[in-house]
């Protein structure tokens, strides 16, 4: 197995990783998300690949499958009158291919983003994770983050 910036060749695995975080998302919220559906198109995914300010990090087998991905963003709040101009490194999203979960990778592609954002010298890693994921929430837990702002709802 191999972690490395993703690639254009990368994109079906990465659409088939995305298809699988949108059925857990789907499962815990139908109300919110739709069955079946991607984050992003194969144009999208293209753009972002372009993009240095948004990599892309996957692990790939031997054949080059990927097996999971982790898409991040680079964040830098400037002239803002309350927040500091910390470098901000924002995971949007990490996942494993299902039939290799329990094997480690999401801790292995979670090394690999620390790694690179202590090389790139970002002050912090942060992420979003839906409280209806709460596997995502005891494994993120268990890379030592903790939370910094709870987002709240009432459904009406």
């Amino acid at each position: 197995m191999n972690i490395r910036p993703a690639t254009k060749a990368d994109i079906p695995g990465l659409r088939r990783l995305l298809l699988q975080v949108n059925l857990v998302h789907h499962q815990g919220r139908p109300d919110i998300f739709s069955y079946g559906k991607g984050k992003y198109d194969e144009q999208q995914l293209e753009a972002i690949l372009s993009d240095p300010s948004r990599p892309i990090f996957v692990a790939v087998d031997e054949e080059g499958q990927v097996l999971a991905h982790a898409f991040c963003l680079h964040q830098q709040h400037e002239n803002n009158p309350v927040l500091t101009p910390i470098k901000t490194l924002y995971i949007d999203d990490i996942c494993v291919l299902e039939s290799c979960r329990g094997q480690h990778l999401g801790r292995k592609m979670y090394d690999y983003v620390t790694d690179y954002a202590r090389q790139q010298g970002f002050y912090n890693i942060t992420l979003n994770v839906w409280s209806l994921n709460e596997t995502a929430m005891r494994f993120y837990e268990s890379c030592g983050l903790k939370p910094q702002k709870v987002g709240m709802e009432m459904l009406l």
